[in-house]
């Protein structure tokens, strides 16, 4: 089964509603909890990278029996600096979106944390990819 949820630049009033919808989806497909949060973690820390630092993107989710594929894909500008980014409490978040509560250099970190397989495509003026992995078996 295939999900597609589109993610616009900027706008934090949709912040968190691709997220929330997976997180519907998979509850009444009897995903494990501890596997939905994990899950639900990943994406929405992506789809709040997406609002805050890109153009605009999409959100793929292939849901398997035995794997969970999940796809972000923003439209740029690219991250300049990937090691960088993966490192705890560093952000280039806005004066703006820290107001808003967001922006503390956790979104990579704790997407990295939450999947079972993270891969990160991505160069500075150019978009970012981010491909997160699931395995739904028991005891992964």
């Amino acid at each position: 089964m295939r999900q597609e949820y589109l993610v616009p630049a900027q706008d934090f009033s949709v912040a968190g509603l691709a997220s929330s919808n997976l997180k519907r989806l998979l509850k009444q497909l009897n995903i494990p909890p501890s596997l939905i949060k994990r899950i639900i973690v990943a994406v929405f820390e992506a789809e709040i990278n997406v609002i805050a630092h890109s153009y605009g993107g999409r959100i793929i989710c292939d849901l398997g029996e035995e794997e969970i594929r999940i796809e972000v894909i923003d439209t740029g500008p690219g991250i300049a600096d990937l090691e960088l980014a993966m490192t705890e409490g560093w952000s280039t978040a806005s004066e703006k979106v820290r107001e808003l509560g967001y922006g503390a250099g956790m979104g990579l970190p704790n997407i990295r944390k939450s999947c079972d397989h993270l891969s990160i495509s991505t160069k500075a003026g150019d978009h970012t990819h981010i491909s997160m992995t699931f395995s739904v078996k028991e005891g992964a």
